[in-house]
């Protein structure tokens, strides 16, 4: 009969210190984004600057363009901000993510970013307002294809 070796409390120590390591903090708190209206409204990212966004097209399965138009305080487009966008099934997280995308400026000063809507279901687009290293505004678009 083969002996079974218990795990000395050298081991048992060495295991849960690799644990609490790489663990996420239990109290660690996940960004907050503000849902947004629908397409066509002004929304304000702060005092000095505001938005509007809208799809391409209605959003439907295979590339969908998300479009931002960023305003100054005086109505002017501004080009000057940095927007990301991370897409993904809120139902099924992990699975169709896209990570954190940078918004592309066009020629005319909009930002542009391409979804991938690969299935069936509810979506949501995080965006990410930043000028300087600086967040000024985190906001959430969801849809349902």
């Amino acid at each position: 009969m083969k002996s079974i070796r218990r795990p000395s409390v050298f081991h048992l120590l060495a295991t849960l210190l690799l644990f609490l390591a790489v663990a996420p903090p239990l109290h660690a708190e996940e960004a907050s984004y503000e849902p947004l209206p629908g397409e066509g409204k002004t929304i304000a990212i702060s005092s000095d600057y505001s938005f509007v966004y809208n799809f391409a097209k209605k959003p439907q399965l295979g590339i969908v363009i998300l479009k931002v138009e960023v305003a100054d305080k005086d109505g002017k487009k501004d080009s000057s901000l940095k927007i990301t966008g991370a897409s993904g099934m809120p139902s099924m997280p992990g699975h169709h993510d896209s990570g954190e995308v940078d918004f592309k400026l066009n020629d005319k000063g909009d930002y542009l970013l391409p979804v991938d809507v690969v299935m069936p279901g509810g979506w949501e687009i995080k965006l990410v307002f930043s000028k300087e290293d600086k967040v000024l505004y985190r906001g959430s678009i969801k849809f349902d294809i």
